[in-house]
């Protein structure tokens, strides 16, 4: 995977800073996203000091001219960017009947819209070698629904069906397109929002036991399952999510 470059969405901290080292090791040149500048340059100095390459870039990636920046100085870094990590997200608890426009639309352009301008920017340069890998960093939320997260659900579940049509659209040119739906990550900024809510802290327990693996997840068990999906023995998958969740989800 030496001549790969991937671009790794929100990927100072959590899920995106696991999957940008392992991508790393794995040979592949990182382009490591964030909207924390200082945070994105310290894992870029960590993977560089173990070996890999990377570059720090900052952008909102909601924002198209920004993510256009981006791009330009990873592909004047490593070349042609043919691997796309969709991992950059918020998360939000508010009932549905309370949920404002704003935090609507917030909620939606960080998590859904951004995969969209990025995937969409990107793309070029893998149809123009013919090869590619989309990942998009969904959630099990998406396939559950969640009581007080209607417009978190909805991003996420907004990115299967891309994470779909992607995978139909441009299969031909030899570009896969998955997602990867996650429950439970522990040591991650949004799971610590989530866990530390009374309503959540109170039963966390019972519902990490009430999968059949029963114990939280952890960023390196998605990242696992990213390099995988990035590797050349994937590459007859396609249009797939795939659920690192324990068992919670069947």
């Amino acid at each position: 995977m030496a001549d790969r470059v991937a671009l790794v969405t929100g990927a100072a901290s959590g899920i995106g800073r696991a999957i940008a080292k392992r991508l790393a090791r794995e040979g592949m040149a990182i382009g490591v996203l964030d909207l924390m500048a200082d945070e994105a340059a310290q894992v870029a100095r960590e993977i560089t000091a173990d070996g890999g390459r990377a570059i720090a870039l900052s952008a909102d990636v909601s924002k198209r001219s920004a993510v256009s920046v981006a791009l330009l100085r990873l592909r004047r870094a490593f070349g042609p960017v043919t691997i796309v990590v969709n991992n950059a997200g918020i998360t939000g608890f508010v009932s549905f009947l309370e949920l404002a426009d704003e935090d609507w639309d917030q909620m939606l352009a960080i998590n859904l819209k951004s995969a969209f301008v990025v995937t969409q920017l990107a793309l070029p340069d893998m149809v123009a070698v013919g090869w590619g890998r989309i990942i998009n960093i969904s959630s099990s939320i998406a396939q559950s629904g969640a009581v007080n997260m209607a417009h978190y659900a909805t991003s996420k579940g907004g990115m299967l069906a891309l994470t779909r049509t992607l995978a139909l659209e441009f299969g031909e040119h030899g570009i896969t397109s998955n997602a990867i739906s996650p429950r439970f990550v522990h040591n991650t900024a949004m799971s610590n929002e989530s866990f530390e809510r009374p309503e959540m802290k109170e039963h966390f327990q019972a519902m990490v036991d009430a999968g059949p693996i029963r114990r939280h997840g952890e960023p390196e068990d998605v990242a696992g399952a990213a390099a995988w999906l990035a590797s050349e023995e994937a590459g007859y998958v396609t249009g797939q999510v795939i659920g690192v969740n324990g068992g919670r989800y069947i």
